[in-house]
């Protein structure tokens, strides 16, 4: 556990460099910054660059930060990084565009499927019991890698000459490598002795972004 920790942080320092670094040397002619507002109230960071290729192709790199190992009793620590090229119908950084995107993503927290607490069988597949008498009963938790491909939509509102809004949304494929554990004791429930791999195709991007144009 201590040895995946580490692993963990070193990762997730070193994609928030990779990341933050990319963003400054975009910033240039031609270039907008972004942060996803719906998202600030919860403590929640998702920022990105975007810098136009061609009259109506653009590339933009992004970032999500959730930094919470507890919200609201659920775990959501993410660390994402995104690279997305857009197509824009009409001029770059206006009105209705389409893109594609990869990310990469480290992460602990809890998919849908396991917020509530549910109970833990014993090695025979009975539920387990506690020295009161009572089932033991726990909810789970994954930490892990994501890989994320997939196609996004969306439209660029222009306020004035700098200012903007970018509502967009997207789903993709993500393939993760994970490990689960039970919340009460950290141990392993999902039987893998090494990594458990999952795939599914999943809405991945939604956001209302305000943007400045440099």
């Amino acid at each position: 556990m201590l040895v995946y920790k580490q692993i963990f942080r070193y990762l997730t320092f070193k994609v928030l460099i990779v990341a933050v670094s990319f963003c400054f040397l975009w910033c240039s002619a031609q270039t907008e910054v972004k942060i996803n507002a719906p998202f600030i109230p919860i403590g929640i960071f998702n920022g990105a660059v975007e810098k136009a290729v061609t009259e109506k192709i653009s590339v933009q790199a992004e970032v999500f930060v959730s930094p919470w190992k507890s919200f609201a009793g659920k775990n959501l620590q993410i660390y994402m990084g995104t690279l997305e090229g857009r197509y824009y119908f009409d001029e770059v950084m206006k009105k209705w565009y389409v893109g594609a995107y990869g990310s990469i993503a480290l992460f602990n927290l809890q998919k849908w499927n396991y917020y509530n607490a549910s109970t833990v069988p014993d090695e025979n597949g009975n539920p387990q019991r506690l020295p009161d008498g009572s089932i033991r009963m726990t909810e789970r938790f994954q930490k892990g890698v994501s890989f994320i491909f997939g196609i996004s939509g969306g439209y660029h509102f222009e306020i004035n000459s700098k200012l903007g809004l970018d509502v967009f949304a997207g789903i993709g494929t993500s393939q993760s490598i994970y490990k689960g554990y039970l919340k009460d004791n950290h141990e392993r429930y999902d039987g893998a002795k090494k990594w458990n791999k999952s795939g599914e195709m999943i809405p991945t991007r939604v956001g209302v972004m305000f943007t400045y144009k440099l």
